[in-house]
Formats: structure tokens, sequence, C-alpha cells
């Protein structure tokens, strides 16, 4: 298992105009957007990153309008869910 780490230096951090306690959480949700909107991190892996449910993932989405986007290997994986259920 690989760990990312980001180091953010003092000056940015500070320059935050959030507290302390919600500086993490904000960060990991913006970039979660971000990458999700760029297509570089699927529904799912960017709302764990955000570490957000399914529903308030697509709430804060809705929020920064953000287009949705569903392509072939959610598909699959969505079809694989249904035949295990089934």
């Amino acid at each position: 298992m690989s760990k990312l780490i980001l180091e953010i230096p003092d000056q940015v951090t500070e320059g935050l105009r959030l507290s302390p306690d919600e500086c993490l959480h904000r960060v990991r949700t913006e970039l979660a957007i971000r990458l999700y909107q760029k297509r570089i991190l699927s529904f799912g892996k960017a709302r764990e990153l955000a570490q957000l449910s399914k529903w308030e993932f697509h709430e804060l989405l809705g929020q920064e309008y953000i287009e949705r986007y569903y392509d072939l290997e959610e598909l699959k994986t969505d079809l694989a869910t249904l035949e295990t259920l089934s």
C-alpha cells in the first residue's frame, strides 16, 4: 500500500480563511472535487478522499455545479454488483 503525503507550508495554511479544525477536511474535499471534475478520480474514490457518504458527495457536487459522469468502467461495476445480488 502506498501513501501520498502532501506537505503544505505554514504560510499557505495560515493564508486559508479557515479555522485550523476545518483546514484538513476542506483541503481534502476541494482536492476530491477537482480530481473528480477533471476525471482523474472516479466518483467512489473521490468521495473516499473527501470522507463523505455517496449522498453527501452528490450534494456537494450539486452545490459546486459539477457535472456527474458515468463511464463504462462504472457501468461494468454496477452490472457485476447486480449479478451478485440476483
